[in-house]
């Protein structure tokens, strides 16, 4: 059996780097005595936000496994509050801010082209803004967006059984199956 720390750095993998909260995640995720308020609207725009990043295709997208929930409960419980603010903050910004400067209107008013095209360009920025940061400053919040979507999404029921292999009663361990090109990865 898989334990939490295994877990989180198989997601770490995935998603390319350090997951924000994770300790708090290790621990039990009671990272902050201050709690953060998300609206039914909120968890509506967080799983269009998740369902541009990992949409439905011949497999369900992250809204289908209700990623937007899952990003609400790990923030509210998992997060330090300075994270927690920078999240909720770049919420704002994504939703009104980012979108009307990139795309000319908010998010929720875009096309999916026109919202693909938007976190494209904030994914680049985020990834620019990872290379010249200093230890001091805060996570870019597009990172926090797309680490929980790609955590929450692998790790339901939904990502882990019909997107990735899955075996409910594995058998032996196999450190040496043969992966054959075109197989799906197993679920963690």
């Amino acid at each position: 059996m898989m334990n939490r720390r295994e877990a989180l750095s198989r997601v770490a993998i995935i998603v390319g780097g350090s997951v924000i909260g994770a300790e708090a995640f290790l621990t039990g995720c009671k990272a902050s005595t201050k709690t953060v308020s998300f609206s039914k609207d909120d968890i509506a725009f967080l799983n269009e936000v998740a369902e541009t990043i990992l949409p439905a295709t011949n497999t369900p997208g992250a809204k289908e496994a209700k990623v937007g929930e899952f990003m609400a409960v790990m923030v509210n419980d998992c997060y330090e509050e300075d994270n927690q603010i920078i999240f909720m903050e770049g919420m704002k910004a994504l939703q009104f801010k980012d979108a009307k400067a990139k795309i000319g209107k908010s998010f929720m008013e875009a096309s999916a082209e026109e919202r693909h095209k938007l976190l494209v360009a904030l994914d680049a920025e985020a990834k620019e803004y990872k290379q010249h940061k200093t230890p001091e400053q805060p996570t870019h919040y597009f990172s926090m967006m797309k680490q929980l979507t790609l955590s929450g999404f692998f790790t339901s029921e939904v990502g882990a059984t019909k997107v990735l292999r899955y075996v409910q009663t594995p058998g032996r361990f196999d450190g040496s199956a043969p992966y054959v090109k075109g197989e799906k990865a197993w679920a963690i």
